[in-house]
């Protein structure tokens, strides 16, 4: 291969410009096959979900389908996933055929329906538990036995089903014995309750957050901070905690009892006053009550850990 040199290259840069090109070669060549590869791929899904389209426009024109009794929200969120869609494929088909998408129309759009669709995400996560069970009404036709929607109040239930005056009929007295027979009898609560949606929380990632909680919590104990002063390299740190509200109260504390004694007299305590020497006082019972207690480190050695409860620290049972 012969290179005719002028002024303006090198041999450099026909070196550089030969190797760019060879690079590009090999890099074509790597992706060709995983772009040939996406393309049929795509092909194919457009096709199915073209199809799967075509039929149900053919049955929403058929009368097969009733629209009129929809969520106008699911309708907006659709009609803007279409329009995401169009503008991207439009992006697509511009920078397939190398032209610029700076000044495009269709990347401000994008922008904007995306941040739309951001924004609908919360309402969406609270309609979705309802959604998902009218669908599944929808599609058995009937609500389960044990479904939450069944557990509403029925206000038929509030009104007597005595009878008011007896008669001698046999019909009617069969019909008053049955009556009183279905109302005499004891009264069973539901065994599903309606609970409140934890989203897409699993019992997996609950018990994970549990054991972080519980090992972080073991991080703090005191049994830990000893240790790590002792078995330590650092020098001993020794800290001088001020607390300046109750350094204040102290000197109030003090001028007061000074004030007292000096004049002989006895001065009233105010309510906030008694209150704060409360939390005083439990502050420092609570340190007492704390000494001979070394916190639950089981949860750094792969145990259940001790559970907090409101009147103390109860364990894991065994």
């Amino acid at each position: 291969m012969t290179f005719l040199l002028n002024d303006q290259f090198s041999l450099t840069d026909i070196y550089l410009v030969f190797h760019v090109v060879i690079l590009l070669q090999d890099l074509i060549e790597s992706d060709l096959p995983k772009a040939v590869q996406l393309l049929n791929s795509l092909t194919e899904q457009v096709a199915s979900v073209t199809g799967h389209i075509r039929e149900l426009l053919k049955k929403v024109k058929d009368g097969a389908f009733k629209t009129s009794k929809g969520l106008s929200f699911l309708d907006l969120r659709y009609h803007l996933l279409l329009f995401y869609l169009q503008d991207l494929t439009h992006l697509i088909s511009v920078k397939t055929e190398g032209g610029p998408i700076k000044d495009d129309e269709a990347l401000n759009r994008l922008v904007t329906v995306r941040t739309v669709l951001e924004k609908m995400r919360p309402l969406d996560h609270k309609l979705k538990y309802q959604i998902d069970k009218l669908v599944r009404t929808a599609v058995t036709g009937s609500l389960a036995e044990n479904d939450p929607l069944q557990l509403r109040p029925n206000p038929g239930n509030l009104l007597s089903k005595l009878n008011e005056s007896e008669s001698d009929d046999d019909t009617e007295a069969a019909t008053e014995k049955k009556t009183s027979h279905s109302t005499s009898r004891k009264y069973v609560p539901p065994k599903i309750a309606p609970v409140h949606y934890d989203g897409d929380v699993t019992e997996a990632d609950r018990k994970k957050a549990q054991a972080e909680r519980q090992r972080r919590a073991a991080l703090r104990s005191s049994v830990i901070q000893e240790l790590r002063q002792q078995y330590s390299d650092a020098p001993e740190e020794i800290r001088d905690r001020r607390d300046f509200q109750s350094e204040r109260e102290s000197r109030d504390e003090l001028h007061r009892r000074n004030y007292e004694e000096s004049m002989m007299v006895r001065l009233n305590v105010t309510k906030s006053q008694k209150n704060s020497r409360k939390r005083g006082m439990m502050g420092m019972s609570g340190q007492l009550s704390g000494i001979t207690h070394f916190g639950d480190i089981t949860a750094l050695t792969g145990g259940d850990g001790e559970q907090v409860t409101k009147h103390g620290i109860m364990g894991n049972g065994g």
